[in-house]
Order: C-alpha cells, then sequence, then structure tokens
C-alpha cells in the first residue's frame, strides 16, 4: 500500500518533503506533480524502479526516460550541449519543456536509447517539485503518468493513490497539476525537432 503525502504547492512541508527523499533513497517509486503533470519517479540508478515504470506504463526499451534536474548546473552533468543548444535550453528553462540530447557517462546505461545513446533532460517550473530535487540532491529519473490505452494522465492525487495502491510506494499530492505533458524537443543530431507539443511553447523552437 502507498504512502501517501498531502503536501502544499507553494510552501511544501519540509517533514513531507524529507520522508518522501528518504523513501526515493531506499529504494522507492513516487508519484509526484510537475508543473505539466504527475510523473513517476524513482531514484537514478534503480533498474527496480526502471523495471516498474515500464511495467506500469508497458514501455519498450526505445523510450526515453528523463532526468529531471533542479537546475542547469546539474543537467550539464549529464548530457552534452554545444553553444548553441545551451542558450536555447538555457532561455526556455524551467519550464513545461523536455530536451532530448547525447547523454555523458554519467548516465546509467540502461536509461539510454539503445541506438541514439541520449536521454531526455528538463528542470521543471514547480514548488513542490524543486522541494524535492534539492533534497535529493541528484536528478529523479521519471516518466510522465500516462497509463497504457488512457489518452491522458492522472492528475488527482487521490485517484493515483486509488488505482496504483499496490504498484508505487509513494504518492506526493499537492492539488491539480494540468494534464498536458511537456513539450518534447529533440537537439540529439544538431538539428531541432519538436518530438511532441505539449505545455511549453513551441515558438522559441519553430
Amino acid at each position: 500500500m502507498a504512502r501517501y503525502f498531502d503536501v502544499h504547492p507553494d510552501n511544501p512541508q519540509r517533514r513531507s518533503i524529507t520522508s518522501v527523499v528518504d523513501g526515493v533513497r531506499s529504494g522507492a517509486l513516487i508519484a509526484y506533480p510537475t508543473d505539466s503533470c504527475y510523473a513517476l519517479g524513482c531514484q537514478l540508478g534503480s533498474r527496480d524502479g526502471i523495471a516498474r515504470i515500464r511495467t506500469i506504463r508497458n514501455l519498450d526499451d526505445r523510450h526515453h526516460f528523463t532526468l529531471v534536474c533542479e537546475s542547469f548546473a546539474q543537467l550539464g552533468q549529464f548530457v552534452r550541449l554545444d553553444n548553441d543548444v545551451f542558450r536555447a535550453i538555457k532561455a526556455a528553462t524551467p519550464g513545461s519543456y523536455t530536451f532530448i540530447l547525447p547523454a555523458t557517462k554519467e548516465v546509467p546505461r540502461q536509461l539510454l536509447h539503445p541506438k541514439k545513446k541520449t536521454v531526455g533532460v528538463r528542470i521543471p517550473d514547480h514548488s513542490v517539485t524543486q522541494a524535492l530535487l534539492a533534497e535529493l540532491g541528484e536528478p529523479l529519473l521519471s516518466s510522465t503518468l500516462l497509463l497504457p490505452d488512457e489518452e491522458e494522465p492522472l492528475t488527482q492525487g487521490w485517484e493515483i493513490k486509488e488505482r496504483l495502491d499496490h504498484q508505487v510506494d509513494v504518492v506526493v499530492d499537492s492539488g491539480d497539476c494540468g494534464t498536458e505533458p511537456t513539450t518534447v524537443i529533440d537537439f540529439s543530431d544538431g538539428q531541432v525537432t519538436i518530438v511532441r507539443r505539449g505545455a511549453g511553447d513551441t515558438a522559441r523552437f519553430e
């Protein structure tokens, strides 16, 4: 049965944040809010967490996982950026964007796209997510909480608790955070490719 934390969306309670992060460090799979929609998250090197996310979402090995980062400095440890890409991403963060980029050796092999050796990264603009990341001190390995055969992600913490009670370990509820996933921009081959149009404005990349 999943532990349930009701967290204030603007001033998250320190005790709750610490408890959630302690769980992540112990191998917990969490459902948590972001600035676009809810996500599933676990510790970066958690093979069990990766397998459970794949099972819940019915994902194949070509799916791009996302490293949700606290800051641009942290993001830069895990992906390679040239100057033009650096400026483009810097101007759009924090925000509802996921960027696909060539991974550095800091990224566990099982997270990489098998052919491209790329990974998704993002910096969310959400107080609860930022509090979790600050306490954790490293990115959260994440994937949008979109269940198989459903068109929209789950948006209510109580519903997530009800439906995934025996599939996740922790549910963090800070109220409705929207139904639209991030906009996904692929910079991995030197060109700008809009993979998915979502919550982030694509105009700056067109």
